[in-house]
């Protein structure tokens, strides 16, 4: 059995812990393994390496991809495809393990119905928002330095009685919005899911402010239905005329060493991936639901809707008050 890995999309801390299992579990198993440059771009180049056990020596700690990642506009068309699975039929691979998104995983699926080949995907983004798995790898890394961003610019708002505007990650989905401000004491979170009442959100500034408060902190997802967090700080401002601060922490999140979560998780799924082979099982993502391995098809990890947990923005309410 020889099998080729890579990473695709946006890089994920936790990434190369996942490559870590899925090299040394492989190899323990018998089969020969490919790493694959650059994503589906290595894949269509046919710029791939054989991995031993010291080529992942060391990198369990490591944020990024050792692999490196990238959006591949080739593999999106019928020629570059065609490419890709020359490069397979070249070094006679048996199967592809790609850790991903939700674009990484509708390109397996288009790869492997179109062109026979066998995937299993692993879940490699920060956002959180990939369905059949309760947490993707990278999700708790990203939180935590979100978190840590947060409470050092809760000191400075605290000490200048300062209304910052905190954007976080999170185009289509409100995970790390939902989970910062939770865990970060914000006095209000804007999500894609949730309505944003800016009349509502500037009334509660003020009330805050007659209460005594020191600090105000919101947290704002970059996909909020209302706009990103300078457009919503404006629009505030309109209303209550008081100053405010803003910052975007951006790809401050995606980098730095994986938590200890990230790590456990990564190489769960990269070792169940393995084990995956041995039992047949292909075209599909390898998750974790409730502590148990679970197998996912690709195209429900993308076509079906993960559910935020809403009845946390209540608790933020509640808390903030």
């Amino acid at each position: 059995m020889r099998i080729g890995i890579l990473t695709s999309g946006g890089d994920a801390p936790g990434m190369n812990a996942a490559i870590r299992a899925l090299v040394r579990c492989g190899i323990h198993t018998g089969y020969t393994v490919y790493g694959i440059r650059d994503g589906y771009q290595g894949l269509v180049d046919g710029d791939l390496t054989e991995m031993d056990r010291r080529s992942v020596a060391n990198i369990i700690q490591r944020g990024g991809t050792i692999l490196g990642t990238s959006r591949s506009d080739d593999f999106e068309t019928e020629r570059g495809m065609e490419q890709a699975k020359k490069v397979v039929n070249k070094h006679t691979m048996d199967l592809l393990i790609v850790i991903g998104g939700d674009g990484t995983f509708r390109g397996a699926q288009e790869f492997s119905e179109k062109y026979g080949v066998k995937i299993i995907g692993l879940p490699g983004t920060i956002d959180n928002d990939i369905y059949g798995t309760d947490f993707t790898i990278g999700f708790d890394t990203a939180i935590n330095s979100a978190l840590d961003a947060v409470d050092r610019i809760r000191d400075t708002a605290a000490s200048l009685e300062r209304l910052f505007f905190i954007e976080v990650m999170g185009r289509c989905a409100g995970y790390i919005g939902l989970a910062v401000g939770l865990a970060g004491g914000a006095e209000d979170i804007l999500i894609p899911e949730k309505p944003t009442d800016i009349e509502a959100l500037a009334q509660k500034i003020r009330d805050n402010t007659k209460k005594g408060k020191r600090a105000n902190i919101i947290i704002v997802s970059e996909g909020n239905e209302a706009g990103n967090a300078f457009t919503i700080a404006e629009k505030v401002k309109a209303i209550t005329k008081e100053n405010y601060r803003l910052t975007v922490l951006s790809y401050i999140q995606r980098g730095g060493a994986p938590t200890a979560n990230d790590r456990i998780l990564a190489s769960k799924l990269g070792c169940a991936a393995i084990d995956a082979i041995g039992k047949n099982i292909f075209g599909c993502m390898v998750g974790e639901v409730d502590k148990k391995i679970i197998y996912t098809p690709f195209q429900e990890t993308y076509t079906k809707k993960k559910k935020v947990d809403l009845s946390i923005v209540k608790i933020i309410e509640i808390l903030s008050a």
